[in-house]
């Protein structure tokens, strides 16, 4: 493509090709992506040797641009869905839904009115319906709204609640949340204005569970100090270690002390589509407002987030805006105008992966991969239960599991068992066989999987168990005076 094209298009014959070749190689990679690698690695010498140039005035064939990216970027990305990524959490996604969103961004549907595209509208009206029904929310009075991901989606709950609670002084407002909250609530916490003294992280027990004694005490140490209580955050599967907190007991105690009471179930909330998560998660009904990340457990791809509230308006009491340039495209109060129920005006139509994936699948299947993940964590906890080499730290708990290298009869000392076992993860790292990276529970450095991928086998996790113990035992070979 040497000639200039101030147009930028294609003619049908190029869009074809592009488009083609494209759907070509997002399919071959769903189905050998099993057979690669899933962790990549590259300085940022090594980027820089292969992308650093000036933007280029004439254009390209569009094939050649698509070979070089597929070659360099897409071959060199790490695989947060295959099935031996195990860290962090990862995102499965699912083909369907990545078609979806291929219609949305082709279509270039703008979702942030009902105006631009009523369907766009509609179809996040109904799914949130469909979550707020999983979730036992209010159906009439509860609403929710679509975001990037779990952080926007705490940050939008977190505002809600400080501007339903508090209004325009938050001066003396005070917000509870444990030690094992993920960070997006401290970000949040700080990008809304609340300074470090008005943020009560309340210590966990040996457990990882939330303190609930040592909250009360908080709250009317708080109270005496004319301080003012408003909002308490729990978790509905930490990213830590997949624990619950005891949410029916703070919902009773965020009644009584009138305060908000949000759950981050970015993580774990989707545990609800299994019996074991059902139980698990008992209470998370009761709360004012939920994030959960349907880019994680819902197996649906980057970006998609969401936030559910018990009572719809207060999103829009504190969202909404009347600029003069909206005035002619604010319909009736049916037609839900989603910028008014969030941060973004620019919306993109994340509504239809979720639609088309459930609709394509249907929820019964969604179930089952759920409750096919907490089973294989389990059957992880048993197996390294069994063994003479590992140590459970932390047991299965929706999905994640924590252990660590610690053979029967050895007299390694903390600090050994430590450096074995983040030794191990640098090695797998390394070998860029299985993502498997190291946290910090209880002071001791363990190996964390998170096994949410429904297309993660046993023998897939007994293969990186058996290269972990080849790495441990290399170790103890090459540092026998040591150990």
């Amino acid at each position: 493509m040497s000639k200039r094209n101030a147009k930028l298009e294609l003619v049908a014959e190029e869009m074809k090709a592009l488009g083609y070749a494209t759907v070509d190689a997002i399919v071959k990679h769903h189905l050998t992506q099993s057979k690669k690698l899933p962790v990549a690695m590259g300085s940022r010498e090594e980027m820089d040797s292969i992308f650093l140039e000036e933007a280029p005035e004439e254009g390209k064939n569009p094939k050649e641009v698509l070979d070089f990216v597929l070659q360099h970027v897409m071959a060199n990305t790490t695989l947060l869905s295959h099935p031996k990524a195990y860290s962090f959490v990862p995102g499965p996604s699912n083909y369907v839904s990545v078609m979806a969103d291929a219609l949305a961004t082709g279509f270039n549907v703008f979702s942030g009115g009902w105006a631009a595209s009523p369907p766009a509208a509609e179809l996040e009206i109904i799914t949130i319906q469909w979550l707020l029904k999983i979730f036992g929310f209010p159906p009439k009075k509860g609403g929710g709204i679509f975001t990037s991901g779990g952080s926007m989606a705490n940050l939008t709950a977190l505002a809600t609640a400080r501007n339903i609670k508090c209004g325009k002084d938050f001066s003396k407002a005070v917000i509870y949340l444990s030690d094992q909250a993920h960070s997006s609530n401290i970000k949040a916490i700080r990008v809304l204005g609340f300074k470090e003294e008005q943020v009560r992280v309340i210590p966990t027990d040996g457990e990882f569970n939330f303190a609930m004694n040592k909250l009360k005490n908080c709250i009317a140490k708080d109270r005496l100090q004319g301080l003012y209580p408003f909002c308490l955050i729990g978790s509905a599967g930490t990213t830590n270690t997949g624990t619950v907190d005891p949410l029916r007991e703070m919902a009773k105690i965020s009644k009584k002390e009138n305060l908000w009471f949000h759950i981050d179930g970015a993580y774990g909330a989707a545990a609800i589509l299994a019996p074991k998560g059902k139980k698990a998660l008992r209470g998370i009904e009761k709360a004012d407002s939920l994030t959960i990340d349907p880019h994680k457990w819902l197996f649906q791809p980057y970006e998609m987030g969401c936030l559910l509230v018990r009572n719809h308006k207060n999103l829009s009491h504190t969202f909404t805006e009347k600029p003069e340039y909206l005035r002619d495209i604010e319909g009736n109060t049916s037609e839900i105008n989603f910028y008014d129920l969030g941060i973004q005006l620019t919306r993109r139509f994340r509504a239809l992966k979720f639609y088309m994936s459930i609709k394509t699948f249907g929820l019964t299947a969604f179930r089952d991969a759920v409750a096919y993940n907490i089973d294989i964590a389990e059957k992880i906890e048993e197996l390294l239960r069994g063994s003479r080499k590992w140590q459970v730290v932390h047991p299965a708990t929706l999905a994640i599991i924590n252990f660590r290298f610690n053979p029967i009869h050895s007299d390694y000392d903390e600090l050994m068992l430590d450096t074995i076992n983040q030794y191990i993860s640098e090695k797998m790292m390394r070998s860029r066989k299985a993502l498997l990276v190291t946290t910090i529970l209880n002071k001791q450095v363990v190996l964390r999987m998170c096994l949410i991928n429904p297309r993660t086998t046993l023998n897939d996790v007994k293969e990186t168990l058996l290269l972990c113990e080849e790495f441990a035992e290399a170790f103890e070979k090459a540092n026998r005076h040591m150990v």
